[in-house]
Formats: C-alpha cells, structure tokens, sequence
C-alpha cells in the first residue's frame, strides 16, 4: 500500500529499491557510511508505535499500517544508529556498508 514516507519521521531516508523489502534489518550490527565521510553504527530494529498511523497532513488515522507493520514485521520498520564519524550527508549520496 501507498505511504508517505513522513509518517515514519526519519532522519535519513535510504532509496533501497534494488533490494527486497526491509533490506536495512541487515544493516544492524554494521558500519554505514554515508556520503564521502560520515560513518554511522546501525544499532536495531526501530520498533513502531502509532504515530505512523497518522497522515502528517491531515492527523487521520490509518490504522492498517501500524497492523501490517506489526503483523508482517514484528512491529518494527527502519533501523537506529549513532554517529561514530561526523560529515555532511546531502540528497544522493552514495551508501556504504564497511562491514
């Protein structure tokens, strides 16, 4: 199904479409880095909560989403990192998994 992207708040979004579905759940664990510089630590699974149920325009309710999410994901979407290494990141940049 159709969805945009904001509801899930991300502070970086990642065009995997080469890839199957949820392709970052193998990125935990890894080095990332992205752009010519920075590197970041792909710490876990990003549980979700119902705020992605919410249209970011309107605050209408989708609650189906949160519903596959949780039925066909174990109620996570996306990945957490932190920052081991500092840099600009700029729409396009090139992503590297280091290990």
């Amino acid at each position: 199904m159709p969805v945009d992207e904001r509801r899930f708040r991300a502070n970086i979004y990642a065009d995997l479409a080469d890839t199957a579905g949820f392709a970052e759940d193998g990125f935990v664990g890894r080095r990332l880095r992205l752009g010519a510089k920075a590197v970041v630590a792909i710490l876990e699974r990003d549980p979700r909560c119902k705020m992605i149920t919410l249209d970011p325009d309107t605050t209408a309710a989708s609650p189906e989403i949160l519903r596959r999410v949780a039925r066909f994901h174990d109620g996570k979407a996306g990945v957490y990192g932190a920052v081991l290494v500092e840099g600009m990141v700029r729409p396009g940049d090139e992503l590297a998994l280091l290990d």
